[in-house]
Formats: C-alpha cells, sequence, structure tokens
C-alpha cells in the first residue's frame, strides 16, 4: 500500500477547512480546490471570474510545486463557476496554464456558491514529477 502525505506550502493559501492542500499518494497528487485567496492575506483577490482564475491557478501551482509535479502532469481537473456565462473568460486564463497540445481533462460545473463568495474555483490530480 502507498503510503498517503499531506503537502503544504505557505506559497499557496492555508486551508480553510479540516483538509490538506493537497495529499501525494504513490504517483499522484490530489490537490483540493484552489480559489482567489491571497496567500499572504488570506483575502480574496480579484473582480471579475478571470482575474480570480489567474490567482487561483496560481495558488494551484504553488500547490502541485511542493507535491513535486506541476501543471504539465495535470491529468484531471473539476473547475467550478457560479456564473457559466464566465466560462469563455476563464477558458483563456486556464489555456495559459497548461500545454495546449495535451491539457487535461476536465469537468465544468456551476454552482449557487462557493468559500469566501469566489466566482471560480478548481481542483485536479496530477502525477508526481
Amino acid at each position: 500500500m502507498s503510503s498517503i502525505q499531506s503537502v503544504h506550502t505557505e506559497s499557496a493559501p492555508a486551508a480553510i477547512g479540516p483538509y490538506s492542500q493537497a495529499i501525494a499518494c504513490g504517483e499522484f497528487v490530489f490537490c483540493s480546490g484552489q480559489v482567489a485567496i491571497d496567500p499572504g492575506t488570506g483575502e480574496l483577490v480579484g473582480s471579475d471570474a478571470a482575474q480570480e482564475a489567474e490567482r487561483a491557478l496560481t495558488n494551484l501551482g504553488a500547490v502541485l510545486k511542493a507535491a513535486g509535479s506541476d501543471f504539465s502532469r495535470v491529468v484531471r481537473c473539476t473547475v467550478f463557476l457560479t456564473d457559466m456565462g464566465d466560462f469563455a473568460a476563464i477558458n483563456e486564463v486556464y489555456a495559459r496554464f497548461f500545454p495546449s497540445n495535451n491539457p487535461p481533462s476536465r469537468a465544468c460545473v456551476e454552482v449557487s456558491a462557493l468559500p469566501k463568495g469566489a466566482k471560480f474555483e478548481i481542483d485536479a490530480i496530477a502525477i508526481k514529477a
């Protein structure tokens, strides 16, 4: 059985509940959802979904790095939006973080609310480098 290891970095916001930023198990990394929280202030940043996506994806990148992975090794994402009307705008941001020739599989779901009033959240599963 593979060992289960909690991943933590100060470069991403601390968990705001009883969960880890990510769990590494075997060759996989299971990243918890990230919203646009500034890790230094603990405050939500961005005035629209695209700006929130930029910060949330930066946070996700920090967690991936702490786990020994990166965006090129992500195999699955789930995106949560409070308004599907923001889909095109967040796709522009999302595309900058993932290789265009081999993007991960993804689901995108509209939800009624997200933590701290965020408009965008993303989680991911990746393979360790």
